[in-house]
């Protein structure tokens, strides 16, 4: 069974900019220089985590290399693992950040780095337009194929929205009724389209039976090495906190990928001159390590 992989993600960048710092267009270099400011400075609290008794072998960093090239290269000099985006931010529909599909520019900016996960953001629904999402599928398969060939480990982190009509038949519940199997369906999509990610970051479920299934989607067929982890989806904590209980209960699932709910607010508070650095560094290390508690003693 492979480690627990507990990360930080703050690989935000179109809705870092608009929502926290309030830039409406592309950023300034002043105002790019001031988002990965506030980058280095939630990094301090995850290494103030370290210091205060988290595990170094389970602690990993999901970071960007827009605003934070300076945090990426202090978590491969921390000895921690690295995960990095791929995808464009922002975008409905899969997209690369840099460079042509089938011109592999993109994977040079991978080996720049060399994360021990590249990582994709996908939204996806069955009930989404069909042309979109063979073109995104088609794409995907393009990148896994790539990534496996490169030997580089393939972190996919799947979105599953509601539609207007499918909030509606929920009564609103789309969570618990519907989501559940709308993600099995998903990941059974792009299996068949050719897409093998290594570890699945998915959305949190309600219960045990639904985890189950998810899990068992993702390992069929032989796929038996692959694992999931739980997104945070700038949760609430108590929602957050159920979520991981049921993940953590599940054999298949292997820990979490969260960011908002840990560093948004503290941030914001900053920025706002409501909290200085420190304070900052305090809340990023009290709220990684309560999730991390929270995992691991529902395990």
């Amino acid at each position: 069974m492979a480690a627990d992989l507990f990360i930080l993600a703050m690989d935000h960048r179109d809705s870092l900019a608009k929502e926290v710092y309030g830039i409406p267009n592309e950023p300034t270099t002043a105002e790019a220089d001031r988002i990965a400011d506030g980058k280095l400075l939630v990094f301090r609290g995850l290494l103030a985590a370290l210091d205060r008794g988290a595990d170094p072998a389970a602690t990993g960093v999901l970071v960007d290399e827009r605003y934070g090239a300076a945090v990426a290269r202090q978590v491969r000099e921390a000895g921690l693992r690295l995960a990095m985006p791929i995808e464009e931010s922002g975008q409905d529909f899969f997209t690369l950040e840099y460079g042509a599909i089938n011109e592999h520019h993109w994977l040079d900016h991978v080996e720049r780095f060399s994360p021990d996960y590249v990582k994709v953001l996908v939204r996806d629904n069955p009930d989404f337009d069909s042309a979109d999402r063979q073109g995104q599928q088609e794409r995907l398969a393009i990148v896994s194929a790539a990534l496996h060939e490169a030997h580089r480990t393939f972190l996919f982190e799947l979105l599953v929205p509601p539609t207007d009509e499918q909030n509606d038949r929920a009564g609103h519940d789309y969570d618990a009724r519907l989501r559940p199997q709308l993600t099995e369906q998903v990941i059974a999509d792009f299996q068949a389209a050719g897409v093998e990610p290594d570890i699945w970051k998915i959305e949190g479920l309600e219960d045990a039976t639904a985890a189950a299934n998810v899990v068992a989607a993702t390992q069929r067929d032989g796929r038996d090495d692959v694992r999931c982890i739980v997104l945070g989806r700038d949760a609430p904590v108590e929602r957050l906190d159920h979520w991981l209980e049921v993940a953590a209960g599940t054999r298949g699932f292997e820990g979490f990928a969260i960011g908002r709910s840990i560093w948004q607010q503290p941030l914001a508070d900053h920025l706002a001159g409501k909290l200085a650095e420190d304070g900052v560094v305090g809340a990023v290390a009290a709220n990684y390590l309560h999730f991390v508690q929270t995992y691991r003693d529902a395990s």
